[in-house]
Formats: C-alpha cells, structure tokens, sequence
C-alpha cells in the first residue's frame, strides 16, 4: 500500500501531460506482454500522455515513439 501512495502523492491522471525527468535503465513497452526495449526511444525533457495506470506503480505513457511502462519517480506533470 506504502508503494501506491508514493505513485500517487504526483498526482498523475489519465490524460496528463507529463515529461521524463530521467530513463530507467532499460523501457518496458505498454503491450499486453511487455517487452524490455533501450532507454534511447525516449529522451529526458520528452513530453507524453498518460495512458492508465497499472499494476507495481507503473504509469502506462504515450510518447513520440511508442508507449511505455514508466514509474512515477522518471515522471513529473507538465504545466499548462
């Protein structure tokens, strides 16, 4: 439960625009099966949206180059 209210405390929703703050060490692609994809489909700055939010704190984020699986703390929301 003390991993869901870190994810939340952001405040992501679906629909936000949010920008990568920083990469992880690889992606995980937000497809039925994930597969593991290189850090360099996306950059630090890149702005996407907010897809849904799945299970293990992970945000589900349309990006220029696909969707991926991203944790809140690679994520901060954009301001309008």
């Amino acid at each position: 439960m003390a991993e869901l209210d870190r994810a939340d405390e952001k405040g992501f929703q679906v629909g936000d625009r949010v920008r990568a703050i920083a990469l992880p060490a690889y992606l995980k692609t937000a497809e039925p099966m994930p597969m593991l994809r290189p850090p360099d489909l996306i950059k630090v700055g890149e702005e996407g949206i907010v897809l849904d939010r799945r299970p293990g704190g992970y945000w589900g984020v349309r990006f220029g180059r696909g969707a991926f699986l991203l944790e809140s703390q690679y994520l901060e929301k954009v301001s309008e």
